[in-house]
């Protein structure tokens, strides 16, 4: 009996100045493990997409089912159109460039797009949005990540994957201000922060703020990974044929 059909998406990561394991000490493209445990629960095979030229972007989406824009640093205020904020962290440009291409690249082919944190501060952005370069009380401290409830808004796809208020793990100081175009709010926290976003219909487009691969709750990556299982049953002949 065949198995069935699991999707293969991938997940961008961090890029390093050093970090450090065993007796190394490096540059190094790394992302917490929680990521593709995250994926993988949900019913995916993942592969890491570190930092890369942005012109290789779209070769490299029509070679996946679905693609992961990952937490990590502030997103570059210049960006947006604003001056820094003092409290803002340093720029990335490299991973920036490449992140906004795929997120690009992932909306032109209609691709399945699950943005975390970052990402999903990076998906606003990448349509015309801005961001709130610093707010209070959306986590636990240098290092670790705090918990509030977000509450879904109705009608929306996150609604759909989770209906109810849910306590999340949050780690973030920047928020969403103006959305951009096309997207929704999917959910908020009580104090009106913005906590998902997302594209109404078709493709499977949706991020949110907090970090659902340090918590145990995978419905909406479970979302994500059928909504990447349904585009490759509808386009595979096609998508494998460009991979080519």
């Amino acid at each position: 009996m065949p198995e069935p059909f699991v999707p293969f998406v991938g997940i961008s990561t961090y890029w390093e100045a050093e970090a450090a394991w065993g007796e190394w000490r490096l540059p190094a493209a790394l992302l917490p493990a929680g990521y593709p445990g995250l994926l993988r629960s949900a019913g995916a095979l993942t592969a890491l997409l570190p930092p890369d030229a942005p012109r290789r972007a779209a070769r490299t989406v029509a070679r996946l089912d679905g693609v992961v824009i990952a937490g990590g640093a502030d997103v570059d205020p210049a960006r947006y159109g604003a001056e820094r904020h003092p409290r803002c962290g340093p720029a990335a440009p490299e991973r920036d460039a490449w992140e906004l291409a795929l997120i690009e690249a992932a909306l032109d082919s209609g691709t399945p797009l699950f943005g975390i944190c970052r990402g999903m501060q990076l998906l606003n952005v990448a349509l015309g949005g801005t961001l709130h370069q610093h707010i209070e009380g959306h986590g636990g401290g240098h290092g670790v990540f705090g918990t509030h409830p977000v509450t879904p808004a109705p009608g929306t796809r996150y609604a759909a994957l989770v209906p109810e208020s849910v306590e999340v793990p949050v780690h973030h100081h920047q928020s969403v201000d103006r959305l951009g175009a096309g997207l929704v709010t999917g959910a908020h926290a009580l104090d009106g922060t913005v906590e998902a976003l997302e594209l109404p219909g078709d493709p499977w487009v949706l991020g949110v703020q907090w970090h659902p691969e340090v918590g145990t709750d995978v419905r909406v990556a479970r979302g994500f990974v059928e909504a990447a299982s349904g585009a490759v049953a509808r386009e595979a002949g096609p998508r494998r044929a460009r991979a080519r």
